[in-house]
């Protein structure tokens, strides 16, 4: 019998040879793949978002977590079918305009990886007319936008009113985020959701387009 918990308290422990043995371990005792995704990974990760929202553990600690979740995954990428991995989300993440800053917004996107969506980062300095493109052509149902400067936040105003005016709002989640953003703020702008941090953005990912 896998021991989800184990594989979960080894990720969180940032055990990566440990994490691989586990897998392994669970794959040659038959478990089905998308169980030790789902039950250990996935669920192992979970447990690092709430820990990194109560300040336990830190940027550095949860990207290791993320790189090791990672090589947990490529190990059942072969033997996850396509009804498996077909993600439960499409995510559109970038920094919005003229903003150049992106440890914060590829944390976030590590993270909703991690909690099972698909997610396209489209990195630094992305216009209002690329993100509309893109939200076309992945098809996706979640737009997140980054901003750390004060200066930039008008560009999500200006983003999410291009996404009205290509007729896609309907189909799309927004979620904002950045230094400074508020919830007020994501309200006057007409945003869905706002996150604080990497952790809350995953779980608030995995709530809206999950």
């Amino acid at each position: 019998m896998t021991d989800f918990n184990k594989i979960q308290e080894t990720l969180v422990n940032l055990d990566a040879e440990g994490v691989i043995q586990l897998v392994n371990d669970a794959v040659k005792e038959g478990t089905p793949a998308s169980d030790i995704l789902n039950k250990g990974l996935i669920a192992g990760m979970d447990i690092v978002g709430e820990k990194m929202e109560n300040e336990d553990m830190f940027i550095p600690e949860v990207l290791m977590a993320a790189q090791t979740m990672s090589q947990g995954v490529e190990i059942l990428k072969p033997l996850l079918g396509e009804d498996d991995t077909s993600a439960k989300g499409s995510v559109i993440i970038g920094t919005v305009k003229g903003d150049l800053h992106d440890i914060g917004k590829n944390l976030v996107a590590m993270m909703m990886e991690s909690a099972g969506l698909t997610v396209h980062n489209l990195g630094v300095d992305i216009a209002p007319e690329e993100f509309v493109k893109q939200i076309k052509e992945k098809n996706a149902n979640l737009l997140c936008m980054s901003a750390l400067l004060t200066t930039t936040m008008p560009m999500m105003k200006q983003t999410i009113d291009a996404v009205v005016e290509s007729g896609l709002r309907d189909q799309i989640k927004i979620m904002v985020g950045g230094a400074p953003v508020t919830q007020g703020f994501a309200d006057d702008i007409g945003a869905d959701a706002m996150a604080p941090d990497a952790g809350s953005a995953a779980k608030k990912a995995k709530a809206i387009a999950g």
